[in-house]
């Protein structure tokens, strides 16, 4: 008999130390994480700088340089703020050490987002086309609207509009000598590709934009779930995960070539306009250069409707106002309409032309018509200002005449970094931008480049819109650029994430979002603990009632079982959610149910007289089959809903799972050891219980 308490007190001993070394982390995690926010805030409080900003993976030298760019020469306060930081960093490197460790809190308990991702097979399917007419894209616009629908195969849908119209899917798709099954094959093939290279890159992006531990999980053949802890910016995150983050560097055209270009959409415009009494009314008399244009406009709030009226361009019978989008006026400069009605919509700026925020919508209308893509050389293409710029009371968009290959791409880039610029040339000190690296093979096309075309401007194009277009002053050997504009830290600091983690393979678009503030994710948690303590309390006070000095014993139990459950949590790095919650909460019934099966059975052995060791003895050997048949059911439902659960369900069973091992641990081998040193230690004759 002693030999067994040796090895069950060798047992819970162990349990008892490794329950110790799991959540000393945690421990650790909370107070560190409390003093980070004491110094977080007051570093707010004295600089002004956004809370959320201060709790990113920055830098020392990034976030010392913020605070003196926030506080100027304000020495005293600098000092201070300086402090400040040095101890936010020491706080934050000494979390990084134990928060692999400590227990995870899932978004309810948190706060955070949870964001469903699909992948747009449209947008894949456009992209690896060979051949794209008019025929192909209403196809496509078909198939895009019917498999918008729930439980609808992209794939087979389009295979299926193909069929109905006889067109071969190779005639579009893959190889001349491939079959319909190929091609679809093959797609099918490309989407998972792409599917699993964006949840890399993803995962990329988000380590860097410093979330602790997401999850990132694929679902079914399209979508992407992401959970991000923790996170109040949402709107910031979604921005770095949903930007494609594609970097092409394109040459822009000469001058007199834009100039060209424009007069011949001007051109085509006006034909298309011929005969319009609308249009008429406003024409005079101008310069044959579309340079002309750059004069001081004078503008005039014209209708749509009124204004492109009988226009093909602008949808024809259907009314303009709803073919170019919700505006229903636009901002025209009256005296050159009639020979310019393109450029009448905007003005020079610059060396480039740009088009009021207000007009673009209808200038896009304009340049996507097939009248004015037939004027537009085949080797260029148009591209929009990636922000607008302010003019008088306006903010412009510039409009670039581009080539459309690219002469290098963001694939050879090696680093990206955001940084505040020193002050050169019109670039302002303190600015924030990019500095980029290329490999050697980027280096090489990049010397190549620029020595080819010096003078010339070459395009930084990301996403299909225009962040700089810079002069080349001369040959650059060293594979390096910078991106600049008018970027915040926040803005500098994402770009670089996205550039240096790569582009998406095809673009997303969110389908679902659940945001949980962090107030409400307190509450939960205050609520939690509160049902927890609670519940234990309660359960307290009946067990010492009723069962007197063996209350006390099966209260030490229930103790030690819940600081097994949490351990467990931890080496398991479980993510503890208010289910999870719920679900050590119903432990410490279970738990409590198999102290009161005991104790039961145990009465009934001291009434039939025998005494308290045999009492003891008999009463646990005949609750033990008991208590295993029903914590088995119970442990087989627990996993069956791991198994087939999702999300809050999964966290449910994992902590009832870890319950019911740590309270058959505890009712049947920590509450027998206790009682058998009782009554090994002296002789009892009656037992409290």
């Amino acid at each position: 008999m002693r030999r067994n308490n040796t090895l069950r007190t060798i047992i819970i001993a162990v349990a008892i130390l490794w329950a110790i070394y799991e959540l000393y982390p945690t421990f650790v995690v909370t107070s560190l994480k409390g003093k980070a926010d004491a110094h977080a805030s007051a570093l707010t409080k004295l600089t002004n700088i956004q809370y959320d900003d201060l709790n990113q993976a920055l830098t020392k030298g990034v976030l010392e340089q913020r605070v003196r760019q926030a506080l100027h020469d304000r020495n005293g306060e600098l000092a201070t703020a300086l402090r400040e930081v040095e101890a936010l960093v020491k706080l934050n490197d000494e979390l990084a050490k134990h928060e692999g460790r400590a227990i995870k809190r899932g978004l309810d308990l948190q706060g955070g987002s949870y964001l469903v991702y699909e992948v747009d097979l449209p947008k894949m399917a456009r992209d690896v086309a060979k051949n794209k007419d008019a025929r192909f894209d209403e196809i496509l616009r078909e198939v895009e609207s019917e498999a918008a629908k729930p439980n609808v195969d992209f794939f087979e849908v389009l295979r299926q509009r193909f069929a109905d119209r006889q067109i071969r899917l190779n005639r579009y798709f893959g190889e001349r000598s491939q079959t319909d099954n190929e091609v679809i094959d093959n797609l099918r093939k490309n989407a998972t590709d792409a599917v699993d290279r964006n949840l890399e890159i993803l995962r990329n992006r988000i380590d860097q934009f410093g979330v602790s531990e997401p999850s990132i999980t694929r679902q079914g053949d399209r979508r992407i779930v992401v959970e991000l802890a923790g996170i109040s910016d949402v709107a910031r995150a979604k921005n770095i995960i949903g930007q494609t983050a594609l970097l092409e560097f394109q040459l822009v055209y000469d001058p007199e070539v834009v100039n060209d270009v424009f007069t011949k959409i001007d051109a085509a415009v006006k034909r298309d306009l011929a005969g319009s009494k609308d249009s008429s009314a406003l024409a005079s008399t101008t310069a044959d250069t579309a340079a002309q244009a750059a004069k001081v406009r004078e503008e005039q709030e014209v209708s749509v409707k009124d204004l492109f009226s009988g226009s093909s361009i602008l949808g024809g019978d259907t009314t303009a106002a709803q073919a170019a989008g919700t505006d229903s006026t636009v901002a025209v400069d009256k005296d050159i309409f009639g020979e310019k009605p393109f450029l009448s919509l905007g003005a020079a700026l610059g060396p480039d032309f740009a088009f009021p925020a207000k007009n673009q919508r209808v200038v896009e209308r304009i340049i996507n018509s097939p009248e004015v893509r037939r004027v537009i050389p085949p080797d260029a293409e148009l591209a929009w200002s990636s922000k607008p710029e302010p003019v008088a009371d306006n903010q412009y968009y510039r409009l670039y005449l581009l080539k459309k290959e690219a002469e290098l791409t963001g694939t050879y880039l090696t680093e990206a970094q955001a940084t505040i610029s020193s002050g050169s040339g019109v670039v302002r000190q303190g600015d924030w931008q990019v500095n980029m690296s290329m490999n050697d093979q980027g280096a090489k096309i990049f010397s190549r480049v620029t020595a080819a075309n010096v003078n010339k401007r070459l395009a930084i194009v990301l996403d299909g819109k225009v962040v700089m277009a810079p002069n080349i002053d001369e040959r650059i050997p060293s594979g390096s650029a910078v991106i600049r504009g008018s970027m915040n830290a926040n803005e500098a600091q994402d770009l670089a994430i996205v550039l240096r983690a790569g582009a998406l393979q095809v673009p997303m678009k969110v389908i679902e979002e659940r945001t949980v503030g962090p107030s409400l994710g307190r509450d939960s948690i205050a609520k939690g603990q509160y049902s927890a303590i609670l519940g234990f309390v309660l359960v307290v006070i009946f067990m010492v009632i009723y069962y007197k000095f063996s209350g006390l014993i099966a209260t030490v139990a229930l103790l030690l079982n819940v600081i097994l459950v949490m351990a467990a949590l931890a080496f398991f790095k479980a993510t503890l959610t208010l289910p999870g919650v719920a679900g050590i909460i119903l432990t410490i019934g279970m738990a409590v149910d198999a102290n009161v099966l005991i104790f039961e059975r145990i009465r009934e052995e001291l009434r039939t007289g025998k005494t308290v060791r045999a009492a003891i003895e008999a009463g646990y050997n005949r609750a033990f089959w008991t208590i295993f048949d029903a914590n088995i059911t119970t442990l087989l439902t627990a996993l069956v809903l791991y198994q087939f659960g999702t999300g809050p369900i999964r966290g449910f069973a994992v902590t009832l799972s870890i319950g019911i091992v740590a309270s058959m641990f505890t009712a049947i081998v920590v509450t027998r050891l206790i009682f058998d040193f009782i009554t090994t230690r002296r002789r009892v004759a009656t037992l409290s219980i």
